[in-house]
């Protein structure tokens, strides 16, 4: 298991989270508006590399809660290496859609969450399903499945959310959620 690298907080990170809840009215992506403003919105993560788990909510009374989104960004961590990025809120709001149109708090299990470029180009380098300028690489993509929910109907609440792209892998187990445009494939 690797060492965990967490850096600290630099200036352009925390202007970039400052700006996310400054601006969060602004920015948030076109289904996050159909989610109402002023009830709590909770994540459940279980990250199946590390263990770590995160179970809180991340919005309340109209606002990221930042401490909160750290804690969430720590499991969705590059497993690999340890590092961390600044995750998308949208990205919280989409696994919290999706939990609600399932009706259920059943943590998501997370196969890949954020990717440093090293270890994004080392799996591209492995497999072309692996795209060489892949949103996880952004902070804005996870790999995901759940205890107890069937993939196939979790890849059709990822679809009827439309927070950005949904790729469906069922040899392999997941769906991939991302909030760049909306768009949908299937993979192995």
């Amino acid at each position: 298991m690797p060492t965990l690298v967490r850096p600290s907080l630099r200036r352009r990170d925390a202007l970039a989270i400052g700006g996310a809840f400054g601006l969060s009215s602004f920015l948030v992506p076109a289904f996050a508006h159909a989610l109402p403003t002023d009830a709590p919105r909770r994540a459940v993560l279980k990250n199946l590399h590390t263990g770590d788990a995160f179970n809180d909510v991340y919005f309340e009374n109209g606002r990221y809660l930042p401490d909160a989104l750290a804690e969430a960004q720590k499991v969705l961590r590059d497993w690999r290496t340890g590092e961390e990025t600044f995750m998308d809120p949208g990205l919280y709001d989409a696994l919290h859609a999706i939990s609600n149109k399932l009706e259920t708090r059943a943590p998501f299990q997370i196969i890949s969450g954020y990717r440093s470029p090293k270890t994004n180009a080392m799996l591209h380098a492995k497999s072309k399903g692996v795209a060489s300028k892949s949103q996880h690489t952004l902070g804005k993509a996870v790999d995901v499945r759940m205890n107890g929910v069937e993939l196939a109907h979790l890849h059709k609440a990822a679809l009827a959310v439309g927070a950005g792209g949904v790729g469906y892998y069922p040899v392999s187990g997941f769906v991939h959620v991302d909030t760049g445009r909306v768009r949908q494939w299937r993979g192995s």
